[in-house]
């Protein structure tokens, strides 16, 4: 004996919020992999390479920096750890929390899920000023996300290779010039600092975007590269080292951006002029409605 047969309208209305968000999701997902390929396209545009050409003060600077890098190893590196590790353990402990906040993770998850989420909003049903915005926000999220990873990524490769041992390893005297290159081990992984590129790294970029912030982030940068001795995980040089991975990194990636007429004019390298916020939150709302109205 047959049961009775469900209604229809009951599969109906069940199925139709389902093919709704496979439809969105296909959207979306379409909408992410077309804007990011156009947007890796105007990676790829050939550079002015008279914008990217060193000029004489920034080769200057550099061997300036290294200068005082060779320098502090033998003059300050021994000073200076055996300074931190007079201090009381409640300054110490204070600064280990401070530390925490120079790791690149801060930066990049927030570019990094602020690009996904403009690519998958950034539609072709959307009016083109609308997507002149998000795709200004889109620049600005990329040029932070590269000026900030990229140092940190060569930073950590290069740490690994120079081997550089870290203040006190072993628990005895510390020595500013042990060296096992090429072991990848963490307590070896001292020259360049992590965090000191990272914080350095993020003070020039988002100075770059917006001036105003700048005495903000280079007080944040300074807190960070201190910090990082005074908890005894690097010696002066290390710090002085990170930083100078990460200024020229990201002075490095903002030529590359200007030269390709991204975000920066390659004239004096100044910003352009972002979107307001009135515009930014009228865009935002208009990229939100497009996909509710397809579902």
């Amino acid at each position: 004996m047959n049961g009775p047969a469900s209604p229809p309208e009951n599969i109906s209305a069940v199925s139709a919020p389902v093919s709704g968000i496979r439809g969105l999701a296909h959207q979306l997902l379409q909408n992410t992999l077309r804007n990011f390929a156009q947007w890796l396209s105007f990676i790829a545009v050939p550079p002015r390479r008279r914008v990217l050409r060193p000029t004489l003060p920034a080769i200057a600077a550099a061997a300036a920096g290294v200068y005082v890098v060779v320098m502090s190893m033998f003059f300050v590196d021994a000073a200076g750890t055996t300074w931190a590790r007079g201090l009381p353990q409640g300054v110490r402990d204070v600064f280990e929390h401070i530390t925490n906040f120079g790791l690149s993770g801060w930066f990049l998850f927030p570019c990094g899920f602020g690009l996904l989420a403009l690519a998958a909003l950034n539609s072709p049903k959307l009016p083109r000023v609308t997507q002149g915005v998000l795709t200004a926000l889109a620049v600005r999220f990329g040029f932070l996300f590269l000026a900030i990873g990229v140092p940190g990524l060569f930073a950590t490769i290069a740490k690994r290779l120079i081997g550089r041992a870290r203040p006190f390893v072993g628990g005895g005297a510390d020595d500013p010039f042990a060296y096992m290159p090429f072991i990848w081990r963490p307590e070896y992984a001292a020259m360049p600092s992590g965090h000191s590129t990272t914080s350095v790294a993020a003070a020039i970029a988002i100075g770059a975007i917006w001036p105003k912030s700048r005495w903000i982030m280079w007080v944040y940068a300074l807190t960070i590269m201190l910090s990082r001795v005074v908890v005894l995980a690097h010696h002066p040089s290390d710090v002085i080292a990170g930083a100078l991975v990460g200024a020229a990194g990201a002075l490095m990636m903002r030529r590359g951006f200007a030269a390709r007429r991204l975000l920066f004019c390659a004239r004096d390298l100044r910003a352009f002029p972002g979107p307001s916020w009135r515009r930014i939150a009228a865009a935002v709302r208009q990229s939100l409605a497009v996909p509710a109205a397809s579902t």
